[in-house]
């Protein structure tokens, strides 16, 4: 039996294929491509891809950012007038690079 600790939370982004030009579909398949070669503590982790006939879409599965991404918190910081403490912009900052 599983615990909820161990317990993993997954996001799932789907590409419409049907109206795209064939590098834009292109694109689609190298950022899969991408998404699976890396493998960083710091990167959202690839699980896999599929697509669906269905809804014509590139299904990519991913890990849940569950302390939400860059962009998110750099708004957050706008809206309530606030600004990124010292260490965690070192933090962020060592993070990218």
């Amino acid at each position: 039996m599983k615990r909820v600790s161990d317990l993993k939370e997954y996001a799932l982004k789907k590409v419409t294929l049907v109206n795209l030009s064939e590098k834009e579909r292109s694109n689609a398949i190298n950022e899969v491509r991408i998404l699976a070669s890396i493998h960083n503590k710091n990167i959202i982790s690839y699980k896999e891809a599929f697509f669906d006939k269905h809804s014509q879409c590139l299904c990519i599965i991913m890990e849940f950012a569950d302390n939400k991404d860059l962009y998110y918190h750099i708004v957050a910081h706008q809206n309530n007038g606030t600004e990124f403490k010292e260490d965690e912009i070192w933090t962020i900052f060592l993070q990218v690079i």
